[in-house]
């Protein structure tokens, strides 16, 4: 599986339009929130929806069968007025390379996500600037989307979205009643978590996510045992890296989008490499015993 990039001055040399990289579906959940007038969410889930799908978030062009399918839930628990609490389920995938198998690249849910929305707004995408959270945490995660993808096609392909997303969690600290963002009193806040994608010393866990998915997943269709030994012998710098001060977010991450199709590729494995494999992810991730249960039979 190939993408094909074109630097925006050779496109515009050549008449061409570029094509939007995502392709998102976002869900307004407002089932907790009381009252029959429901049509704040329907405009917020409109406006969401096309500002993820017509912006265009860098200055490379993927063609139209290669948009990035991602979803983001917007799961309302308090609204009062203009200000909502919300939680935000937000996953991307990609296609396997000669496969109707899709693999999930991001699973995470964010918990603190508070912002303001009145009826009717839209969200422009500016540079420099952020006008509300709710901008800044869908901008947020457009580009770690996208980060993560071009991880998995080349190595390190995503870092230049990795720095955009730090440069919009950077902007956004600054506005202190903006939710979920400082570095210093939470340890998942998406200011850490864009801060250890970024770390040196985690480098290693995105050449684990280029090597998993590149030369493992897409080389199954081809040979699938291949596939399966690469990936398993990929896997022991987890524990490598269980040791790095900041990597808790991220190998948590990993684990979200990666561990139950860890166990799958493990379970058609020799019964050493299952057995290695189980002991090798049990060190790393104690707390995820049960979803690693298949390895043990």
């Amino acid at each position: 599986m190939k993408r094909y990039f074109i630097l925006i001055a050779m496109l515009v040399a050549a008449g061409n339009v570029q094509a939007q990289e995502l392709n998102a579906r976002v869900t307004v959940n407002s089932d907790r929130i009381e009252g029959t007038d429901k049509n704040v969410f329907v405009t917020m889930e409109k406006t969401v929806t096309q500002y993820l799908n017509t912006t265009k978030w860098s200055a490379a062009t993927v063609a139209t069968t290669e948009k990035i399918d991602c979803s983001f839930t917007i799961n309302i628990i308090e609204r009062s007025d203009y200000v909502f609490k919300a939680e935000l389920s937000v996953q991307s995938r990609r296609p396997v390379y000669n496969a109707s198998y899709t693999t999930t690249l991001l699973n995470y849910m964010d918990k603190k996500f508070d912002f303001e929305y009145s009826e009717n707004a839209t969200i422009e995408h500016q540079q420099n600037s952020l006008n509300s959270n709710l901008e800044a945490v869908i901008s947020f995660y457009a580009n770690l989307i996208l980060a993560l993808d071009f991880d998995s096609f080349s190595p390190f392909g995503g870092s230049v979205f990795y720095r955009e997303a730090q440069h919009i969690a950077s902007l956004a600290q600054s506005n202190q009643q903006w939710t979920g963002w400082s570095s210093f009193d939470d340890d998942k806040s998406r200011g850490t978590m864009i801060t250890a994608y970024l770390d040196e010393s985690m480098r290693p866990l995105r050449d684990l996510f280029y090597t998993y998915n590149r030369k493992g997943l897409d080389e199954m269709a081809a040979n699938s045992d291949r596939g399966r030994i690469t990936i398993l012998n990929a896997l022991p710098v987890l524990n490598d890296l269980k040791q790095v001060r900041s990597s808790e977010i991220a190998l948590q991450m990993f684990a979200d989008a990666k561990l139950d199709e860890i166990v799958l590729i493990a379970e058609k494995a020799t019964a050493e490499e299952k057995k290695s494999t189980y002991d090798l992810l049990r060190d790393v991730y104690p707390g995820m015993s049960q979803q690693l249960a298949p390895l043990k039979k």
